[in-house]
């Protein structure tokens, strides 16, 4: 009998060790990670500290913080070029810092000090003058808060520094000195003063321009950009970072809702794939989004914009293209420029050398479709303006709504000829030759732009800015794209 329980007791221990252990592994897990280290201005630290553990318990990936004064931290980063996101106290450091993408954090109001009820009486900058008044600075080379003062005080500075009792590297210790009474009033940014109950803010209109605008930078040295990335942007969310931001006084200017992988839809016509298909895929893995991609001829895209559709960025193949959206989207950018070619076999036995050729008896030509597509728009006004379009007409065979669909029947024999664009016939130089079509008009211009309604206004300025960027311009190039830029 006993044996019998033993044998029963072991296989119960056996099925719940088995059964603990495919709880365990059908149980998410977090993410293993590496750190990120960031470089954060001392000013920032109680939402950013907040918001570390927020972002480690939802996402998994462990954040280290470096505080320090702005320039002191902008000084560590040049010098041991480690580091994945720095966030001073004012975004003009970035630029020194060599950052590749920059998030906008919130906003900052350098303000005058004191402690509660100013019992010095402090109102104007005559009074921090004054002999009793114990006066306390941030070290204007070190704090974006200093620096910032200087400049809105100009000639007054100097004057104010001979007179101060100290100056500090971060605006946590000045208001520190405030409130512990080793100082009597001090500058700082409004956001930190907000987070002391013993001081009080003191309107200076000679501060009134001095305004600071925080913004994440992710590092060109970062190891680790699509977690420093996705960090930037929980900072900035409206339903987390920003709510903590404004709870700690700050003013935040983050527009897009917080999501692990956002999705963003790009409409492109399709003779640009070729050119912006690498750019894309990068950006989807260094940013952790997902960019759904739409390529078709322009008309018709326009079309489905027109009943409803609302892509987050337009690639338009011709101008045109754009002007018939352009209320949906922001000031677009022209990116580059295609030429008009005809392409013919290589052994062009039709002898075809000018658009006129194309109306010879016997030529299958096929052209783009001119309502449905840039090229085919583009080919029209050329073959009008060359004084050709009614002896063509006659030998078109084929209206396709991209360029490609007719290089791809042209290499099988289908057609005779075709006008497409040069890009069209990058790679086909073994089989296909390429006449250029020698008129301003046929010439044209591709241009970008962001949504004026994508619910990720700041992720898609990055993709544009990607798709404008030296790399995204040698892709074009090897297209046989021009650069517009």
């Amino acid at each position: 009998m006993k044996r019998r329980q033993m044998v029963w007791i072991s296989y119960a221990v056996f099925l719940s060790i088995v059964a603990l252990s495919i709880l365990g592994w059908l149980r998410p897990r977090k993410p293993h990670s590496v750190p990120i280290l960031v470089h954060c201005a001392a000013g920032l630290r109680m939402p950013v500290e907040d918001l570390a553990r927020q972002f480690e318990t939802e996402t998994g990936v462990p954040v280290q913080l470096q505080f320090g004064g702005s320039q002191q931290l902008l000084a560590a980063i040049v010098t041991a070029k480690r580091g994945d996101l720095f966030i001073p106290g004012d975004d003009s450091y970035l630029a020194k810092a060599e950052v590749a993408e920059t998030i906008p954090l919130a906003q900052m109001d350098v303000v005058v000090v004191v402690r509660k009820g100013n019992p010095l009486k402090v109102a104007t900058l005559a009074d921090l003058m004054q002999p009793a008044v114990r006066v306390a600075l941030p070290d204007a080379d070190s704090a974006a808060t200093g620096k910032l003062a200087r400049t809105a005080l100009g000639a007054q500075w100097e004057p104010l520094l001979k007179k101060a009792i100290v100056t500090k590297p971060t605006v946590n210790e000045i208001a520190n000195d405030i409130k512990l009474g080793s100082a009597d009033a001090g500058i700082v940014f409004d956001a930190v003063a907000s987070q002391y109950a013993e001081l009080e803010i003191v309107p200076f209109p000679e501060l009134a321009t001095a305004k600071a605008n925080v913004a994440a930078g992710v590092l060109a040295v970062s190891t680790h950009p699509t977690d420093a990335l996705r960090f930037a942007r929980f900072l900035a969310a409206t339903d987390r970072g920003a709510k903590v931001f404004k709870a700690h006084g700050y003013k935040p200017t983050g527009r897009e809702a917080w999501a692990l992988t956002p999705e963003l839809k790009l409409f492109a016509g399709a003779m640009l794939r070729p050119a912006i298909e690498k750019t894309l895929a990068d950006f989807q893995q260094r940013e952790g989004v997902k960019i759904v991609t739409v390529y078709n001829g322009c008309g018709i895209l326009v079309g489905q914009m027109k009943t409803g559709e609302k892509p987050d960025a337009y690639f338009a193949c011709e101008t045109s293209f754009m002007k018939d959206v352009k209320d949906l989207f922001l000031d677009a950018q022209d990116i580059s420029t295609n030429q008009l070619v005809i392409l013919v076999p290589k052994e062009n036995p039709f002898r075809i050398k000018t658009l006129r050729d194309l109306g010879k008896p016997g030529v299958r030509l096929g052209v783009g479709h001119e309502k449905q597509c840039a090229l085919g728009a583009l080919t029209k006004t050329t073959l009008l303006q060359d004084g050709t379009y009614d002896a063509v007409q006659k030998n078109i065979a084929v209206q396709s709504p991209t360029g490609d669909l007719l290089v791809n029947q042209l290499r099988t024999g289908s057609l005779d000829a075709v006008v497409a664009y040069v890009s069209n016939a990058v790679g086909s130089g073994d089989k296909l030759t390429a006449i250029a079509v020698d008129l301003p008009c046929a010439i044209a211009a591709q241009p970008l732009a962001a949504s004026r309604e994508t619910a990720y206004p700041d992720t898609a300025r990055r993709l544009v800015e990607a798709l404008k960027s030296a790399d995204s311009r040698k892709r074009f190039e090897a297209q046989g794209f021009h650069w517009a830029r």
